[in-house]
This record gives structure tokens, C-alpha cells and sequence, in this order.
């Protein structure tokens, strides 16, 4: 049983865990996961929190968007695009859900 869970887990000769590499595909999965939770978790600070500084600091958000672009294809047509809103509470979520994560994977 100890020689199938060293064959499986690649032990090394100090009897350390080689790092595995993270795919592309894992590292967008915890943004966008990060962002859906940090995003509620702003939308739930932002009605809890009175106005004033505390409540525009971390509810300030930058909006990146590429598009709309119009393709048009013989047969179809259609259109494209993307836009992110991040805010200070979006950042936390995507670290909070990266370091859960972490542990998944």
C-alpha cells in the first residue's frame, strides 16, 4: 500500500511533492469564481455599509470591455463581446478562492 501511494504521488528523493504545474483552464476557473464571489460579497457590504468613505472605497470599481464587433459571416451574423468590473472586494474574492483552491487541486 506505501509503495502505490509513492508510485501515485511521485515523492522525490527528499521526500518532498513536486510542484505540479497549473493549467490555463485552472488559473481562469479560480478569476472567475474569485469574482463571482467577490462581486456578491460587495453587493452584500454595499447594502450593509452606510455612504460615506469606507463604503466608496471598496465599492470603486474599473470596467474593462473589449467590443461589441460585428462578425459577419456569409450565412450568419453575430456579434462580440466582453467587459469585467473589479472592485477592491472582487480582488479579495479572487485570493480567498485561489487560496481554497489551492488545496483542490
Amino acid at each position: 500500500m506505501v509503495d502505490l501511494f509513492l508510485i501515485h504521488y511521485a515523492i522525490n528523493k527528499t521526500g518532498e511533492y513536486p510542484m505540479r504545474k497549473k493549467s490555463i483552464g485552472w488559473i481562469l476557473l479560480i478569476v472567475l469564481l474569485g469574482a463571482l464571489v467577490g462581486s456578491a460579497l460587495g453587493e452584500v457590504l454595499g447594502l450593509v455599509l452606510p455612504n460615506g468613505v469606507v463604503k466608496d472605497f471598496f465599492l470603486r470599481s474599473a470596467e474593462f470591455s473589449v467590443g461589441p464587433t460585428l462578425i459577419n459571416i456569409v450565412v450568419i451574423t453575430f456579434t462580440l463581446g466582453f467587459s469585467i468590473k473589479l472592485n477592491i472586494i472582487g480582488v479579495i474574492g479572487i485570493v480567498l478562492v485561489g487560496y481554497f483552491l489551492k488545496w483542490a487541486y
